[in-house]
């Protein structure tokens, strides 16, 4: 009976964990501001998008693969310039509020300062996601033309 109760016990608990995880991502996502963090998230699906499609048609359409990556490569950049212009605004705003109360604790300013690069994190984490996807798709596409220079 001691064993089953420290089964559920250890089951609730991950559970728990796993919720609280959650709610991390959820609150950094909002804490980078939602309407920043959103644009951002948006040009991660767009490059994947653009990569799935790409990796779709390597064989049957090289061209249009070579499109896709130029897209997916398009689309990081902008995430990634998007999370700039994110703390950018962000540090903007956290000045403004500084010289509207007047002196501030430390402590507010190194929460202030956390806020405004996770737009710069998130969107260069697009960036090197996408940057490897299409590091894979071009080497792909450079092994087929060269077979078929070959052949």
């Amino acid at each position: 009976m001691n064993t089953i109760s420290m089964s559920i016990s250890m089951s609730i608990s991950m559970s728990i964990t796993s919720l609280q995880s959650h709610f991390l991502i959820v609150n950094i996502f909002n804490d980078g501001g939602p309407i920043m963090m959103s644009l951002i998230l948006i040009c991660l699906l767009i490059a994947l998008f653009f990569l799935v499609r790409g990796f779709l048609n390597a064989k049957k359409n090289p061209m249009l693969a070579h499109k896709m990556r130029e897209l997916a490569s398009d689309a990081s950049l902008l995430g990634l310039v998007l999370g700039f212009l994110g703390s950018i605004l962000g540090m903007i705003s956290a000045f403004d509020s500084i010289e509207m109360l007047g002196d501030i604790s430390t402590g507010m300013m190194a929460s202030g300062l956390k806020v405004s690069f996770l737009t710069v994190l998130f969107g260069a984490f697009v960036f090197l996601l996408s940057r490897l996807g299409i590091l894979i798709l071009r080497a792909m596409l450079k092994q087929k033309s060269e077979l078929e220079v070959k052949v």
